[in-house]
């Protein structure tokens, strides 16, 4: 026989059009000042907006409920300091030997290059890993849909620092499997992304782009 599986009540709250429209409004207000950050204050920002960023993204859907994701929030000095050095040392092969000129050109108008001071800089980095499968005992439960479900809960959690107020960076150092070696991480981890969080430095700037218009983007059948 097969298991029976609990179901519960949803729980919705059916919003007058006029909420909707504010709400909706309002979140795309917000969101339009995002920006990817490269300079950084190293200013403390309290832990609770790390913890409460983190739970709204670990609320993201996945495959079967399986979440599989992990935080590795970062703030120790040292381990701070060890990332920069292994991700610089990466990025510096990456710019002198590994990208395609055509990918070099497309990076020139952000100005980057191989250094990173900001890994160090930032009161908090947060790794996210991605977990293929899970482990239970010795035995290896495969996980499905994980890059889509890691990426969903990641831009869960980019949202949740923007609209408490801080600056982040999506980072992916290539390769990235000095993190998982920094970290101590088990081998059912890997890691997806690296978010430096903090507050922007008072000089920092930002490339003068823009987003496409809602007419190169939206198709309505």
């Amino acid at each position: 026989m097969k298991p029976e599986h609990r179901h519960v009540r949803l729980q919705f709250e059916q919003l007058s059009e006029e909420e909707q429209s504010r709400r909706a409004a309002e979140f795309h207000e917000r969101m339009l000042s995002r920006r990817s950050v490269r300079q950084f204050s190293a200013k403390p920002v309290p832990f609770e907006l790390i913890e409460t960023a983190v739970r709204t993204a670990a609320t993201a859907p996945s495959g079967a409920n399986q979440q599989p994701w992990r935080f590795v929030v970062v703030s120790d000095p040292v381990l701070k300091r060890e990332i920069r050095i292994a991700a610089e040392a990466e990025e510096k092969e990456n710019y002198s030997r590994r990208f395609p000129e055509d990918w070099l050109e497309a990076l020139e108008p952000f100005d980057t290059d191989w250094h990173k001071e900001f890994l160090e800089t930032v009161p908090y980095l947060i790794i996210v890993f991605r977990l293929d499968y899970g482990l239970e005992g010795e035995n290896k439960r495969k996980h499905y849909y994980v890059s889509e479900s890691v990426g969903i809960a990641s831009g869960f959690l980019l949202a949740a620092l923007h609209m408490a107020g801080l600056a982040t960076l999506t980072h992916t150092p290539s390769p990235m499997g000095f993190l998982a070696k920094i970290l101590d991480r088990p081998a059912n981890e890997r890691p997806f992304l690296l978010i430096p969080v903090g507050y922007p430095a008072e000089d920092a700037t930002v490339p003068d782009i823009r987003k496409r218009d809602l007419a190169e983007v939206l198709v309505r059948r």
